[in-house]
């Protein structure tokens, strides 16, 4: 039966089996892919803000003037292939293992402990299925940055990877390991688990469980508390997405080991200026992004014939 069939073909109501797993990791490919691929322009905007903020100091809406002028407007696509492609493996990754670390957690529990203690069962489940995600994205975002920073670098992300790991080895396509394993694991754990929370609220404000409402509703809260999650998670994960933005960045920091350019490159910028330059629009990407991603995800999910997991309080029947 081919693959597709198979993911299309409907999940019994709260069996979470294998097919369940394979049917949320590909709505995560889907959702990420789809929003980072869409939000490439502001993300290439946001980058050359953070690697050269005397040149680009004008913001988000200045940014993409300078770029168009000096570049044309096709140099706001510059790295589509790799974020697209690495976005979705990433999202595979991500949101398939979150969906699994936390749907064995309460197999392993039982609802009510699992109720109780569901903020450190998002937390948990992201940091890990983040960190085995980060491990195939690292390579697509080397590529993307060096990509957005030198436009003179490749012709696209093949050409990208061949240069790459010419010039630099399979080392190359890791430097910024640590940064992106420093932004991402905070950021998706504050991502799902104030997005839980968001929703959790909502849903207690209505005196409604997902289950009583409709499709549209449904997806009304995942918006609302994405957009919500994006923000917070933007605000903690930002410090590092500015080092990690540097560390690809050809010659920065040195010519040491990747910790020691990192703390040179912490040093030179500053912690103030880490904190808050590009954070505005990084703000506008990432609640947008989240927004779109729960969506879109929920989306995917219902129309592969998944009842989504929610946790659930016994003693609420």
């Amino acid at each position: 039966m081919p693959i597709g069939s198979v993911l299309v073909a409907p999940s019994p109501s709260k069996n979470y089996d294998l097919m369940y797993y394979l049917k949320g990791a590909a709505a995560g490919g889907i959702c990420c892919s789809v929003t980072h691929g869409a939000l490439t322009p502001v993300d290439v905007v946001k980058t050359r803000v953070q690697l050269d903020p005397i040149k680009y100091n004008k913001g988000l809406i200045g940014g993409f003037r300078q770029v168009i002028a000096e570049e044309g407007v096709m140099a706001l696509s510059t790295g589509f292939g790799a974020t697209a492609s690495g976005y979705f493996v990433q999202g595979w990754f991500k949101f398939g293992g979150v969906e699994l670390f936390k749907i064995k957690a309460v197999e392993s529990l039982g609802e009510e402990k699992a109720w109780a203690n569901k903020t450190p069962i998002y937390l948990a489940s992201a940091a890990v299925a983040e960190f085995i995600a980060d491990i195939f994205l690292c390579p697509l975002e080397a590529v993307r940055i060096r990509a957005v920073s030198d436009p003179e670098f490749c012709d696209g992300l093949a050409d990208g990877f061949g240069k790459m790991l010419k010039a630099e080895g399979v080392g190359g396509f890791y430097s910024g390991f640590g940064p992106i394993l420093f932004k991402q694991i905070p950021y998706t754990m504050a991502k799902f688990a104030v997005q839980g929370a968001a929703a959790d609220a909502i849903y207690s404000s209505m005196g409604k469980a997902p289950s009583e409402l409709s499709s549209g509703t449904n997806l009304g809260v995942s918006l609302t508390s994405g957009v919500i999650a994006g923000v917070a998670a933007a605000i903690i994960s930002h410090p590092a997405d500015t080092l990690l933005s540097k560390v690809n960045k050809a010659g920065a920091g040195g010519d040491g080991s990747t910790t020691s350019r990192l703390i040179n490159i912490a040093k030179e910028t500053g912690f103030v200026k880490l904190c808050t330059v590009g954070l505005l629009p990084r703000c506008v990407m990432i609640g947008t992004l989240t927004a779109g991603q729960f969506g879109i995800f929920d989306t995917v999910m219902n129309a592969l014939g998944a009842s989504k997991f929610h946790f659930h309080n016994p003693n609420s029947d």
